[in-house]
């Protein structure tokens, strides 16, 4: 800093003024300390800057997992908010979803200096009913049945499935079959009991859901255990990589999309339109999602005392070939 206000012609104060963005320095002098820095190849030292200040502008973020779509999509769009921020982001994989492993993850995080923690906890902790935040740090928990007092976004899993039952009933499908995903997972128990209660309040009766794990094999499995013929002919299935699998397990059973079975998605991946035939599916904003998650951290920071507004991401219908009313 001194060598910038020797080569500036200007005191050390006002090199330090000039970090930090004072508005006590006028354009010409920003300007030629700016000069001098680029000249003599000077970065201040942000590190010591938070440190003196106490903000590292960084987010942790906690998952544990990054294989299924939703995750990525969702660490990508907090990520992305959190740059517009000016926040820089942390990610921190637990292998094992327990309340160990996750103060673990915090402390860790604590000593990688962090302002606030985003949890997405798509999934049942092992060791406990509920996940029990550390005092002190802004949390915001992502996917999950949040506790009193907790901060929690997530996107519209109701919604969505209602909208999907709706749609297939108002076709003329007698009732609708659920390829649902993990039973440990928050989102599939919201996906599967808001397309019970659809069917509950239609007046139709639900048949047993199939239980797979998200993966487009375990489409293909589930499709194989379905009945042929007038019993079933319209599927939801939990999420779009699952009905992939289904694609393959109808083809392979002589069954033909939509004109025998209608088959409804989950997330709308960015191939679900390139399915033969393109794929109705549900929509979740991603984006909006990372901008809520991040916009609840700043809240947070700003007043620890404001309670969370809770925002819920809406979901929408997008419909496409591969549903249809049933054949007569």
């Amino acid at each position: 800093m001194a060598d910038v206000a020797a080569h500036a012609g200007v005191s050390s104060q006002t090199v330090s003024r000039v970090s930090n963005d004072s508005s006590k320095v006028s354009e010409p002098t920003r300007d030629k300390v700016l000069q001098s820095m680029r000249d003599l190849g000077y970065r201040p030292n942000s590190a010591a800057r938070a440190l003196k200040r106490g903000h590292f502008r960084t987010l942790g973020i906690i998952t544990f997992t990054m294989t299924t779509y939703g995750n990525v999509r969702t660490i990508d769009a907090i990520a992305q908010a959190a740059a517009g921020a000016g926040y820089a982001t942390t990610l921190l994989p637990v292998r094992v979803p327990t309340q160990r492993s996750v103060h673990r993850a915090f402390g860790r995080l604590e000593e990688l200096a962090v302002d606030a923690v985003i949890v997405i906890m798509e999934t049942n902790l092992r060791d406990s009913d509920h996940l029990i935040l550390p005092p002190g740090m802004p949390v915001v928990v992502v996917d999950a049945d949040h506790g009193a007092g907790t901060y929690g976004v997530d996107a519209d899993q109701v919604a969505g499935a209602r909208k999907v039952t709706e749609h297939l009933l108002n076709l003329g499908h007698e009732t609708v079959w659920h390829i649902a995903g993990p039973q440990a997972s928050h989102a599939a128990r919201r996906r599967e009991e808001a397309w019970r209660a659809s069917l509950e309040v239609a007046g139709r009766a639900a048949p047993p859901a199939i239980r797979g794990d998200w993966t487009a094999r375990s489409g293909y499995e589930a499709g194989l255990q379905l009945p042929a013929g007038a019993e079933c002919t319209a599927v939801f299935c939990a999420n779009d990589q699952m009905a992939l699998g289904l694609y393959r397990a109808l083809r392979q059973t002589g069954r033909r999309i939509p004109q025998d079975v209608s088959v409804v998605g989950f997330d709308n991946i960015e191939d679900s339109d390139s399915f033969d035939p393109p794929l109705t599916t549900i929509d979740q904003d991603f984006e909006e999602l990372g901008r809520e998650c991040v916009e609840e951290v700043m809240e947070q920071l700003r007043d620890p005392t404001m309670p969370s507004r809770r925002p819920v991401v809406r979901t929408r219908l997008v419909v496409r070939d591969s549903t249809a009313a049933p054949a007569k």
